[in-house]
């Protein structure tokens, strides 16, 4: 397990070392099925992983924007079994509209690191998408970006704020 972390972690700073060194250009990565993908920051300098300006406006049915948003428990990027007909929805409507384009943000609570939280930001959102792709989703229609601790749905120092920042977010 430790090792595990420390290869993510290794992984995520050196995404920070590589984009640090470069000019305005995002660098790419290899993904597990050997394709490229752009790795960055956005303006916020949330890690981002595919292009998460690929479509701005949401064109889907009015449900899903209401019923996307999938919670976490506490330093967990497991998906609960609450939360799979909430994808499902959202996977049948990308495969039905292979134009769509979905954004997963990886948020977390305030505690831990600001890295760690990059890092657990970016592990949720890849659990949903591998989610979405073990549904029949393509690749092609899913970016992540992890915000980490920096964009929080709720303020407060307690269970009952940190239970709602503790998420993944579906756009469009």
């Amino acid at each position: 397990m430790f090792k595990k972390y420390l290869a993510m972690l290794f992984c995520v700073a050196s995404v920070f070392a590589l984009n640090a060194c470069s000019s305005d250009a995002d660098q790419t990565a290899l993904v597990e099925d050997g394709s490229a993908v752009d790795v960055g920051l956005d303006a916020d300098g949330a890690l981002t992983v595919g292009d998460p300006n690929a479509q701005e406006t949401f064109n889907g049915p009015a449900e899903l924007k209401e019923n996307n948003t999938i919670y976490f428990a506490y330093n967990s990027e497991n998906i609960q079994d609450q939360y799979l007909g909430v994808m499902q929805s959202h996977a049948q409507y990308l495969k039905s509209n292979p134009d769509a384009r979905l954004i997963i943000e990886g948020h977390t609570d305030e505690r831990g690191t600001p890295e760690y939280n990059i890092a657990l930001g970016e592990r949720r959102a890849r659990s949903v998408a591998r989610y979405m792709q073990n549904l029949g989703v393509d690749v092609n229609q899913l970016s992540i970006v992890s915000y980490g601790e920096e964009k929080p749905a709720v303020d407060g120092h307690n269970e009952a704020a940190w239970s709602k920042n503790r998420r993944a977010v579906l756009n469009y």
